[in-house]
């Protein structure tokens, strides 16, 4: 930005200016924490809120700043020093409003205060939300500065999960296993889900220990079925009858080890499998990304061999077709061009010669590629990479298990992202949480596996 002040003797009675603002979400965020003023009328409802506020009002005091912003960088301009400012409010602005803030001088003091009328309209009906008196101490010299920058800032807000949520709420309800909730954060996030319309869980486990959690969060569990059974592995067995009953659509992981929940799916005689390989998927809601960014495989397959690779490239398609992606994926190595010695880059390249070929369907396939030309534009073309992938991947295809997990664990405690776990490849889609997931995490859990079922009908 480059800004000009109108110093004391340019200055003349009549002379106006102006600048336009359109609010957002964010800009209520990031005025909650720098004024501490956390009043839930002027923020975006939590999953959970039914307290009939109206919600996401503009602050009146964050409207005020911005006649500072014209003040300061307009007229008179940069040097500009508040004496002082009236402020009658006429109505509300809300997040999505435009608005137009506007002062016009209207007195000009031998001391070398300015006095200036402030206002400022929706833009759209012109409705008046602000008025006011400023005045000034204006600058006495001549102020040009150029590229005049602050630091950008990223709000950790989770939009994107909270998208996903909104539109499994319009879907019907997806019964689902949920197995062996024995622990709080697993119970919790059923429950959370079911209060949110997403799931109708069906708990499988120890009655006794599911009822104790259940008071201990003072939930009732009248409206629930509970399947009484010991055994972490029986438990995921009759997750699996369930599911060819046609009673359950979705298995959730409860507290037990991955290991004893996939077990029973793989059977071949009673398990969920349909011919691919069971692969997992993060959905990361990375703050900063204007979509999710899936991450595949990190918990599942340790090594995959290139067979593996294919079904990990297939099912994170067809996930992100069911999250309306369109889905570019970037298959990664160390380095952006095969090397014999990286295995992980013939690999990269074949899978991007077979989706040319067909046989990988649904989006874009490129690499091998590193991780900076897979997601960042500009490293793309400084090292010549053209393509509808390189530097725009939003499915991310590691080479092992290792890195994968690495990468999601990076994203979450390092980039502040939320991840939503999912395993496919399976008849129905398995929820699969850790312990440490977040109540956003699980919700958003439920809600992926709820509109990739949806698509799969």
């Amino acid at each position: 930005m480059n800004l000009t002040n109108r110093p004391f003797h340019e200055i003349q009675v009549g002379d106006r200016a102006e600048l336009v603002r359109l609010i957002t979400p964010d800009d209520l965020y990031v005025f909650a924490a720098a004024s501490g003023n956390y009043n839930p009328m002027h923020l975006i409802k939590s999953q959970d809120a039914s307290d009939g506020i109206e919600n996401s009002v503009a602050p009146g005091m964050f409207i005020a700043s911005l006649i500072s912003a014209v003040l300061g960088t307009k007229l008179p301009g940069a040097g500009t020093l508040y004496k002082h400012q009236t402020i009658d409010f006429h109505d509300r602005a809300h997040s999505g409003d435009e608005l137009v803030c506007q002062v016009e001088v209207i007195e000009k003091k031998d001391n070398g205060n300015v006095v200036l009328s402030t206002k400022v309209l929706n833009k759209l009906s012109d409705q008046l939300i602000l008025s006011g008196i400023a005045e000034v101490i204006a600058p006495k010299d001549k102020i040009h500065l150029d590229n005049v920058e602050i630091p950008g800032l990223i709000v950790q807000r989770h939009r994107h999960f909270e998208l996903l949520v909104s539109r499994a709420q319009h879907l019907q309800k997806l019964a689902t296993a949920v197995v062996c909730p024995h622990d709080v954060n697993s119970i919790g996030g059923a429950f959370l889900a079911a209060k949110q319309g997403i799931i109708t869980p069906i708990f499988i486990g120890s009655q006794q220990v599911i009822s104790d959690l259940a008071n201990q969060l003072n939930e009732s569990l009248d409206d629930f079925e509970v399947i009484d059974i010991k055994g972490d592995q029986a438990a995921a067995s009759i997750a699996c009858k369930l599911v060819h009953e046609k009673r359950v659509f979705a298995v959730m992981k409860g507290h037990l080890h991955t290991d004893d929940l996939l077990k029973p799916m793989l059977d071949k005689v009673n398990g969920l499998r349909v011919g691919r390989r069971f692969t997992h998927v993060f959905v990361m809601d990375v703050p900063g990304l204007d979509e999710p960014l899936l991450v595949t495989d990190a918990a599942i397959n340790i090594s995959p061999d290139l067979a593996t690779k294919v079904d990990i490239c297939q099912n994170a398609i067809d996930l992100a077709l069911s999250l309306d992606m369109k889905p570019r994926v970037g298959v990664l190595s160390a380095v952006e061009t095969v090397n014999p010695a990286i295995q992980s880059s013939i690999d990269a390249a074949l899978l991007s010669k077979m989706a040319d070929r067909g046989q990988i369907r649904g989006g874009f396939v490129d690499g091998p590629l590193a991780m900076d030309n897979a997601v960042d534009l500009a490293a793309a073309r400084t090292k010549g990479i053209r393509g509808d992938v390189a530097g725009r991947a939003n499915i991310l295809v590691v080479p092992g298990l290792d890195a994968g997990n690495m990468l999601a664990k990076q994203l979450a405690f390092i980039s502040h992202a939320e991840g939503a776990g999912l395993v496919l490849g399976a008849s129905v889609p398995v929820i699969l949480n850790s312990r440490s997931d977040s109540p956003m995490s699980r919700l958003a859990s439920c809600a992926v596996a709820s509109l990739y079922y949806k698509r799969e009908l």
